[in-house]
């Protein structure tokens, strides 16, 4: 799908499409609806930032974000030339078997060439990119420093048929927008079942798995040197004995973005000796090394998750038309996964797809409950993989999904066979990075392996690292 053109012969479906909300899920939204829409109007509570600044509708925005390769080629497919324009703009290009060296299970992954290869920056960098071209679309515009207030619907409230709009933000006018489909992309905060309720329709059911996850980000200057023979680190906690988490991100400028997080209250402190002693406690020693000499570049960023939450709108036995949620609305993950901003992709090719299935686009019968099935698709696999994980720590709470604790078995031999076998590590690497289903760690070559390098060890030693060659 490419964004310089609106064909005519699909604007037939409707005429005005309204999307609340400015981030990355209202973006990709408002980038396929202009495919099938005369119109679309993205309402954003923010003054939308010229370039990459961090606003205050992003709170996460200063930290660590990762664009899995699924959603890198979903992007790459509706803005061309996304990836080199981020790489000139200064993101580093890796590839996730050679250039980022992971720490997890008492070892080091083995490092080896996997062609997943994808750019990372920061995350005000790739939405300022990504809402460039989305704005630049003939068809699309922004309404900013605007709030939505409510929704608008027909008599009989079976259809939403605008939302009601304050601004600037904090003002008190009001106005209406007529829309033939609102799409809320709000975020976790979203007043979509509130909303709802209002309209007579029950609220959806919610899924929430309580981690108390919390992480601190700084970002320093980047020198050659920091790194040898790896472009990015990634140290992860072996649960359930440790829940402290680093990741060090090469971003634009010659800077490091460096997050520190952890599990179940275990949060790094916002001062310098408290920061670099989180950072010296964690399982490997390679970021406390490099933050202990680094010159800092600001000050610190904060911010916690309580749980994972799902809302379940594919249950509802009534919606109304012309109403759409997505994104992190929908459903918000534990955020050290790096599986929001591609989940927000998947389920805009998701609309894509539902509109296509019609010749009438957001008039079609039944556009909700098809988008919100689908998208239920979409979220299953991410949402199970992500709380699957969480249950390793015997202290998380919520619905756990079956089979969970023999899954976890399992995974950890293919986390132990990843620290020796390149073989395993791609097959897992897939299946992070969304490229091939989970189902490809069941395959019986990956099992034997999985199970041999489990048995002949058990229990790696953390060690420092240094270089060695794939077998």
């Amino acid at each position: 799908m490419s964004v310089s053109t609106v064909p005519p012969e699909r604007t037939a479906g409707g005429t005005h499409a309204v999307v609340i909300g400015g981030s990355m899920a209202g973006l990709l939204t408002a980038c396929v609806l202009s495919d099938h829409v005369e119109r679309v109007t993205l309402v954003e509570r923010d003054r939308l930032p010229d370039g990459a600044e961090s606003r205050r509708g992003v709170p996460q925005g200063r930290h660590a974000h990762g664009l899995l390769a699924r959603g890198e080629r979903i992007l790459s497919r509706l803005f061309p030339g996304l990836t080199p324009a981020l790489h000139d703009a200064g993101a580093t290009l890796v590839d996730m078997g050679a250039d980022m060296r992971w720490h997890h299970f008492g070892g080091y992954k083995v490092q080896f060439p996997s062609g997943i290869v994808g750019p990372v920056c920061s995350r005000p960098l790739l939405e300022a990119e990504v809402r460039r071209r989305v704005l630049a679309l003939p068809n699309v515009s922004a309404l900013q420093g605007h709030e939505t207030v409510g929704l608008v619907a027909n008599e009989d409230r079976t259809r939403v048929t605008g939302v009601r709009v304050r601004g600037p933000a904090g003002g008190r006018g009001e106005r209406r927008l007529a829309a033939d489909l609102v799409v809320d992309a709000t975020g976790r905060g979203s007043r979509a079942p509130a909303w709802l309720e209002t309209l007579g329709y029950r609220a959806p059911a919610e899924s929430e798995v309580k981690i108390g996850v919390g992480y601190t980000s700084r970002i320093y200057r980047r020198t050659p040197g920091d790194t040898i023979g790896a472009k990015m680190v990634f140290i992860s906690p072996t649960p359930p004995s440790e829940k402290r988490i680093g990741v060090l991100f090469p971003i634009e400028g010659e800077r490091w973005l460096l997050t520190l997080g952890g599990w179940l209250g275990d949060h790094p402190p916002a001062d310098e000796a408290g920061f670099l002693a989180f950072a010296r406690s964690l399982p490997a020693p390679d970021i406390g090394r490099i933050v202990a000499r680094a010159e800092p570049l600001g000050d610190f960023a904060v911010h916690k998750l309580p749980s994972n939450l799902r809302r379940r709108y594919e249950q509802l036995d009534r919606v109304p038309e012309g109403y759409l949620v997505t994104g992190d609305a929908v459903c918000s993950f534990n955020p050290v996964y790096g599986q929001g901003m591609t989940v927000a992709a998947l389920e805009a090719e998701a609309l894509d797809a539902c509109l296509r299935e019609r010749s009438r686009g957001p008039h079609a019968p039944d556009l909700p409950r098809r988008f919100f099935r689908r998208a239920a698709r979409v979220v299953d696999v991410p949402w199970t993989l992500a709380v699957g994980e969480d249950f390793r720590y015997p202290q998380v709470t919520g619905p756990k999904p079956p089979a969970t604790d023999l899954m976890n078995w399992y995974i950890g031999h293919v986390h132990r066979a990843t620290l020796r076998d390149p073989v395993v590590y791609r097959a897992f690497l897939e299946a992070m990075a969304m490229l091939r289903p989970p189902t490809i760690l069941f395959h019986p070559r990956i099992i034997a392996r999985a199970l041999r390098a489990g048995v002949a060890h058990p229990s790696p030693p953390s060690r420092a690292w240094a270089p060695r060659r794939a077998a």
